[in-house]
């Protein structure tokens, strides 16, 4: 496997990065997460899990048996990337 097929395997999953970019502004709920995105419960649900597993995130315990999420050092690893897709998104949107 190479190296980028070995990254996306962790990040590669539809709304994943979106997910880490949020988190990349720190800790947010899940409910912010999900009204801020859009995303159906049952995918953030599973995305979360996934990220969580992967060491790319963390669980934070909240009052009232709500759930928030920040990223780990691994995750955070991954602004840099997030950063440069971002520039290379918007100068995409210039062309078309």
């Amino acid at each position: 496997m190479s190296d980028l097929a070995a990254a996306l395997d962790v990040v590669g999953a539809r709304w994943a990065l979106l997910i880490v970019e949020r988190l990349l502004d720190g800790p947010q709920r899940y409910g912010d997460l999900q009204r801020d995105l859009g995303i159906g419960t049952n995918i953030l649900a599973v995305r979360l899990r996934e990220l969580e597993e992967a060491g790319v995130l963390r669980r934070l315990p909240l009052k009232h048996n709500t759930r928030a999420y920040a990223l780990t050092e691994r995750g955070e690893a991954l602004r840099p990337t997030i950063e440069a897709l971002g520039l290379w998104g918007a100068a995409e949107a210039q062309i078309t």
